[in-house]
């Protein structure tokens, strides 16, 4: 008697969801991105229905599209012998809003993705779910499907700005109180906004604008370097004379 085939996740996800999700496999992780009116409910169903059973809810995070599929450096143009730079400046927090790389293969901004795992099936789901609005990025917030997630979504508000609407104490969790702005955004300067220092005169902790100039470090990759052949020429030529 042999066992009988299991059904992938992904097949049983479209008969039982339907259109309400868009499916996709890449290297054995499935991927269920849906919007976020549907989250509530599709999340209780993925925890609760014996098919699934998503019980941990192992990581939530936030990602900023911005410029997304977009890159600074130069390939194709460079020559045999040179470097390979990033001269456009499109990189994070390396433009102003007004120069922020356009175009991009996301037609919206900011994701929630959710990591699921199953005890039951040893299976895990990978959920993303896209804010409708980028000036007001939100979703629903999933602390009353699974409680654990309160700290992840506090961090991803934090970061990102994301808003997860029914948390029951959306703060910042990694920001010193006062923060301006929402560091992991791809259009946050590098230097940040504000510098703190503690003053002697006032015996109190004061911020200030930042006083330093921005200077960015780009590293570069060694193609062909006529120094290093020759090294190792003259390293071969020490070794057979010894």
């Amino acid at each position: 008697m042999t066992d009988t085939p299991k059904t992938s996740l992904a097949t049983q996800l479209i008969a039982r969801f339907g259109d309400t999700l868009s499916i996709s496999t890449v290297r054995n992780e499935t991927v269920a991105e849906l919007a976020a009116a549907d989250l509530i409910a599709v999340a209780t169903a993925l925890r609760d229905e014996p098919a699934f059973r998503f019980s941990e809810l192992i990581d939530l995070c936030g990602i900023d599209y911005l410029g997304y599929g977009q890159t600074e450096w130069d390939t194709e143009t460079v020559s045999g012998t040179g470097f390979s730079r990033g001269v456009e400046g499109e990189a994070q927090g390396r433009f102003d809003w007004a120069g922020r790389p356009r175009g991009g293969n996301r037609p919206r901004r900011f994701a929630a993705v959710i990591q699921l795992l199953s005890l039951e099936h040893n299976r895990r789901l990978r959920l993303r779910v896209f804010c409708a609005d980028d000036s007001l990025p939100m979703v629903p917030s999933l602390t009353l499907v699974w409680p654990g997630v309160n700290w992840f979504e506090r961090e991803a508000f934090d970061l990102y700005g994301i808003i997860f609407d029914g948390h029951p104490d959306l703060r910042r969790i990694l920001t010193d109180y006062g923060f301006v702005g929402h560091p992991f955004r791809k259009d946050f300067p590098l230097i940040g906004n504000v510098e703190v220092r503690y003053d002697p005169l006032q015996k109190r902790v004061i911020y200030e604008p930042v006083s330093i100039e921005p200077r960015v470090l780009v590293p570069r990759t060694i193609r062909d370097d006529a120094d290093l052949m020759q090294a190792k020429a003259e390293a071969a030529d020490h070794w057979r004379e010894n």
